[in-house]
């Protein structure tokens, strides 16, 4: 079956104002031609308004880096599913390390978030993966089924489709670290096994399931190459609109 490839870049809370613009005036100048990949870029909440306007009309679509499963109310700091679909984004990153790790985010969370993300009609990009310490103890099947089932808790098949998951391995994140090209198709075939068995095998291998372990020009091309990765969610890398087009034009 055939799956969409997506490049999404996760900018993580960098960029200033400028920055912000500057970068994505590079990126769409640079995967303008690009046709067979879905190119996403993933800015911090105060800049999606001037980052979408950049992008409006050209192959680049935006995304957020979370959102809050309430619709409105007293929860300071928090950014709804209205907001970001009335400045255009169109993709949200759900259950990333980083939340998980230093906010709170949990498995629940996660899935209430997903629930909210496809009912207001965004694609969720779902994160699940292990840390060093749970690849080490030989839990990574443990760890990927458990946040896998939490987060599509309640998510019918057809709505499953509508998805993207992101693999993250965290050990891999920031640290210069990649897992092989095989241990990385390896955890994603995981996934995608736990997919058939929560639904089934139309389901599964409809899902695009990307890469998010420091991806990078020098390697993506191999890691893309792999079954069973449909693309990456890109941290650093996308920061930079060479090394970003690097991996875009890699597949």
């Amino acid at each position: 079956m055939s799956r969409k490839t997506i490049v999404a870049g996760n900018w993580k809370m960098n960029t200033t104002l400028e920055e912000a613009k500057a970068l994505a005036t590079s990126i769409v100048a640079a995967v303008k031609d690009v046709k067979d990949v879905e190119v996403v870029v993933c800015p911090p909440y105060i800049n999606i308004a001037p980052v979408a306007e950049i992008v409006k009309g050209t192959n680049v679509k935006i995304g957020a880096q979370d959102l809050y499963f309430e619709e409105k109310g007293a929860y300071t700091s928090k950014v709804s599913a209205d907001m970001l679909l009335s400045h255009g984004v169109e993709y949200v990153i759900l259950g990333h390390s980083e939340p998980r790790q230093y906010f709170g985010e949990t498995d629940a969370t996660v899935n209430k978030k997903t629930v909210v993300a496809l009912a207001k009609g965004l694609t969720p990009i779902v994160c699940v993966g292990e840390t060093l310490e749970e690849r080490e103890a030989d839990k990574v099947k443990e760890v990927l089924s458990t946040q896998t089932k939490g987060a599509y808790a309640g998510v019918s098949a057809d709505d499953a489709k509508k998805t993207v998951i992101a693999y993250e391995p965290v050990w891999a994140i920031g640290t210069g670290k990649t897992a092989t090209p095989e241990m990385a198709d390896d955890a994603h075939k995981i996934i995608r096994d736990i997919l058939t068995d929560m639904y089934n095998t139309e389901v599964a291998e409809s899902i695009t399931i990307q890469y998010g372990g420091s991806m990078k020009p020098g390697n993506a091309k191999e890691l893309l190459s792999q079954p069973n990765i449909d693309g990456g969610l890109i941290g650093g890398a996308a920061l930079d609109a060479e090394s970003f087009f690097g991996i875009v034009s890699a597949k």
